[in-house]
């Protein structure tokens, strides 16, 4: 008898115990579907996001690193009007996955540094805000520097120098050394942290201050350029120097100068130049160009986010 009753009892709280497993591998498997698709659906927005914001401003984005590198060209003399998107292709393989993620990355640091400080779900305070921008842009520069590299050299060398993207790796690889690729990366990550943090930061601190002044929890697209916009004038104007170095050093190879370390190069570019003239020239251009795109890479993200959780709300996707 008192065998059969502890066998029983061990029965019932093995059944149980059953459903309660289930229920909790249930939530755990619906916690990772409901995950992954937060990482996809970030990626594919922000590759869109960086190829619609790259491509419109491309003729502007050339000229301004023609200005850096100092080579006067008068591409769209010589080769017509679509040598100012020359380049473009090499462009896209880079900033496609760069805003990827970098779009990504940003939406797990958030998600990270809130569950961490016990922000899960609202907005980050402004030191983290910060942080998760600087993390993320970090993260996005370090995975696709090379390519970044390869675009700089196709956009300041006559057509005749590189027929593609792959010819690029291979003639600098083969004659400058596979560490050339990687010529001009600690200015690009010094510039990254700066850029990325006050854009990011910029930019969410923005919509919130929208949202708790008129209510609103989401702004109107035009706001969200208008506030983009602002993002991407702080951004790089705070960061520009280092990016007129870390272009420099890219370019070296085809310039005749030899550029070896940051406060090197910025010494030879302000005794040759000037402060202002050297370290900041075309800065008015990316004055045009960086609100543009920002604005608009921003934008398209939060609207291309949007339009994904409505098709998933009317169960287009899964």
């Amino acid at each position: 008898m008192g065998t059969g009753v502890q066998e029983q009892r061990a029965s019932l709280t093995q059944g149980e115990g059953l459903p309660l497993a289930s229920s909790g591998q249930s939530e755990g498997s619906y916690e990772s579907i409901k995950q992954t698709r937060s990482v996809v659906n970030s990626l594919f927005s922000g590759a869109i996001a960086g190829a619609v914001a790259k491509t419109a401003v491309a003729p502007l984005d050339r000229t301004k690193i023609i200005f850096q590198g100092k080579l006067i060209y008068r591409t769209y003399l010589k080769d017509g009007f679509f040598s100012l998107w020359r380049g473009n292709s090499a462009t896209m393989v880079r900033v496609i996955p760069y805003a990827a993620i970098q779009f990504c990355a940003h939406e797990q640091y958030k998600r990270l540094l809130g569950g961490y400080y016990g922000f899960q779900g609202k907005a980050l305070p402004p030191i983290q805000r910060l942080l998760a921008g600087a993390m993320a842009g970090t993260t996005a520069a370090m995975l696709t520097y090379p390519l970044d590299m390869v675009r700089a050299r196709m956009a300041v060398t006559p057509k005749e120098m590189y027929s593609n993207i792959m010819h690029v790796f291979v003639r600098i690889s083969r004659e400058e050394g596979l560490k050339t690729l990687y010529r001009g990366f600690t200015p690009t990550i010094l510039g990254v942290v700066p850029y990325a943090g006050l854009s990011f930061f910029t930019y969410e601190t923005l919509k919130k201050m929208h949202a708790e002044k008129s209510g609103r929890p989401q702004p109107y697209t035009y706001e969200r350029m208008a506030f983009g916009a602002c993002a991407g004038l702080i951004g790089q104007s705070a960061s520009y120097p280092l990016d007129v170095v870390r272009r420099r050093m890219q370019t070296a190879g085809v310039t005749g100068h030899t550029y070896g370390t940051i406060l090197g190069t910025m010494r030879e570019i302000v005794s040759e130049e000037g402060f202002i003239r050297g370290l900041y020239k075309g800065l008015s251009m990316n004055w045009v160009k960086g609100p543009i795109a920002v604005g608009m890479s921003f934008t398209t993200f939060d609207l291309t986010q949007i339009l994904l959780r409505k098709l998933h709300q009317m169960g287009y996707t899964r």
